[in-house]
């Protein structure tokens, strides 16, 4: 399906028209307007052709303006989204459902001075928070939303409402054209948007570099990062010299400072660091990006809650669950950024995750290889990496013959 062009979909925003953005091939789309342009006849609309439920996407920075409550989530079925406490506006509605009434209520919410006073929880409008740093730091459908808003010179915030079809499917790429035709609306994927950001943007800033022996990996030049989207500190340590025309070994590692560190036996990440730093030498040139996403975005303390659930029985994504996260609550657009910022934006990526290279896809970086990394089984840690197989889609060959 063709896409119509960042530029149009923005240019559709700023004149306070509908935009169709989709995740691409087989993948959820939306109806999407700038908030502070929604009117009854938008609302209508989105009712009508789209049929899902309308949304409000704003900033977590709104959220907290308005004194909106998140929703915590608790199965993976929330694709990352994060729901706050469905609101209605304080004043001039009824009952709150019309679209006259939802539309006020998208208004109210988003205005210049609103308050916890402008609205009232709860109500017919469900806001969703987005990511700080938008579809470079998540590329999904609320943060692409609020990115079209503030690229047009508007309030950072989009009435959604997800394209279904006649049945309640998700609609197919021939009624999504064949919507766009009809009422001349522009298609964005999120890709192009992406792409779009980072051409015209960057999050992160180097803030020092030294060259640093590493035990086992010889000598890299270590670049640590911030960035304008969390309080962390990232690191990239850089062999060789590298070039966006090439094409190097890579490594997106996350922290894990029981593994990394202490050399705990219940998973394979300290091993698998090791090992990434001696491929990268022998390779004579590469990166390894180290992100400060402890136990897969949850925090050490969180961790170690979900160690004493696998303790009781639980397996690692079932500990997650029951803890109230994701599966797998990483993201990988800073460390995206970082290998664009070090150059390398063609990489063999030293992995046993096909979503990590999904993932950087996304974000820009080709990925012409998968470079397996497997670290042999331990007593303490086969149940761990088969659940990473059988339920995270990770590839492994050798665990059928390792006893628990």
């Amino acid at each position: 399906m063709p896409s119509d062009g960042v530029q149009r979909a923005i240019d559709q925003f700023r004149d306070g028209r509908l935009v169709i953005l989709t995740e691409g091939e087989e993948g959820e789309a939306n109806l999407c307007i700038a908030a502070q342009s929604v009117d009854p006849e938008a609302v209508n609309f989105m009712a009508t052709h789209g049929r899902g439920l309308i949304c409000l996407s704003m900033t977590e920075e709104r959220m907290r303006q308005l004194g909106i409550p998140l929703m915590v989530p608790d199965s993976p079925s929330v694709v990352g989204r994060s729901y706050g406490a469905s609101i209605e506006a304080s004043e001039g509605v009824t009952t709150g459902i019309s679209a006259a009434d939802r539309a006020k209520t998208i208004r109210a919410a988003v205005a210049e001075n609103a308050g916890p006073h402008s609205i009232v929880m709860p109500g017919h409008i469900i806001p969703v928070a987005g990511r700080n740093g938008g579809v470079l730091v998540r590329a999904g459908l609320t943060e692409a939303s609020i990115d079209l808003a503030r690229l047009a010179e508007m309030e950072p915030a989009a009435a959604v409402c997800a394209i279904l079809e006649d049945d309640g499917n998700l609609a197919s790429a021939s009624t999504l054209r064949r919507l766009a035709d009809e009422f001349a609306l522009p298609i964005l994927e999120i890709p192009e948007l992406v792409s779009h950001r980072l051409r015209t943007e960057s999050l992160v800033h180097k803030i020092a570099e030294r060259t640093m022996q590493v035990a086992g990996g010889g000598e890299f030049r270590a670049v640590v990062y911030r960035n304008d989207v969390d309080p962390f500190e990232h690191v990239a340590l850089v062999k060789g010299d590298i070039s966006p025309d090439q094409v190097v070994l890579a490594r997106i590692h996350s922290q894990c400072l029981t593994g990394d560190v202490f050399g705990s036996k219940r998973c394979d990440c300290g091993e698998q660091l090791a090992r990434s730093l001696e491929m990268i030498e022998q390779e004579g040139r590469g990166v390894l990006v180290y992100l400060h996403q402890e136990g897969r975005g949850i925090g050490l303390g969180n961790k170690l809650r979900a160690y004493a659930l696998q303790d009781c029985g639980r397996d690692t994504v079932e500990a997650n669950l029951e803890l109230g996260f994701k599966e797998d609550g990483r993201d990988y657009g800073i460390g995206a950024q970082i290998l664009r910022d070090v150059g390398a934006q063609h990489i063999r990526l030293i992995t046993n995750n096909p979503k990590k290279i999904e993932s950087l896809r996304a974000y820009g970086i080709e990925v012409s290889d998968r470079v397996a990394i497997e670290i042999p089984a331990q007593p303490e840690n086969v149940r761990y990496l088969r659940t990473k197989r059988e339920k995270l889609g990770h590839i492994f060959s050798r665990l059928e013959d390792e006893k628990p």
